[in-house]
């Protein structure tokens, strides 16, 4: 089976072979650290809106900047393994910034997608592809679920 973890370069190049077939490209992204149903739920919402679903994963010094020292708990290798175990997520590419902008750009997706904590116009790339038309999407979280909110259960007890 081929990896479905790829470079920026690689996928750009996947991508733009997918796209004169007609392929609807989804972009989401973040650190997804200690997969949940949370995550599960939010990631096959999203690739039901395309045909092709894109993970950008947080680099474990991404990950480091936003979240502090003691993150990840999984590192970036076994996080992306996860993910692409995963049958809707399509590629997972690593981003070592601390927001997918740069990744977004090279990407170009069809529907951008975020979580439903996020503000639409706060939403990291927003801007840039409103610029060639674009939608972007909001999804739900499952209450209760987040991996902070694991961490703090696990050293609480």
């Amino acid at each position: 089976m081929k990896s479905k973890i790829k470079s920026a370069k690689n996928l750009a190049q996947i991508l733009s072979a997918l796209r004169p077939k007609g392929k609807k490209i989804v972009f989401t992204n973040g650190c997804f650290d200690i997969l949940h149903v949370g995550h599960v739920d939010y990631l096959s919402k999203a690739r039901r809106l395309g045909d092709v679903l894109v993970v950008g994963l947080n680099s474990d010094s991404s990950v480091k900047k936003l979240k502090g020292k003691d993150r990840p708990i999984n590192k970036e290798s076994d996080r992306a393994k996860v993910l692409s175990s995963l049958y809707f997520v399509d590629y997972i590419t690593p981003f070592n910034e601390t927001t997918p902008e740069n990744l977004i750009k090279k990407v170009r997706p069809d529907i951008l997608v975020k979580g439903g904590d996020w503000k639409m116009e706060d939403i990291v790339g927003s801007s840039f592809v409103r610029s060639y038309g674009v939608k972007i999407k909001s999804i739900h979280f499952v209450k209760g679920y987040s991996t902070t909110s694991l961490i703090e259960r696990i050293e609480n007890q």
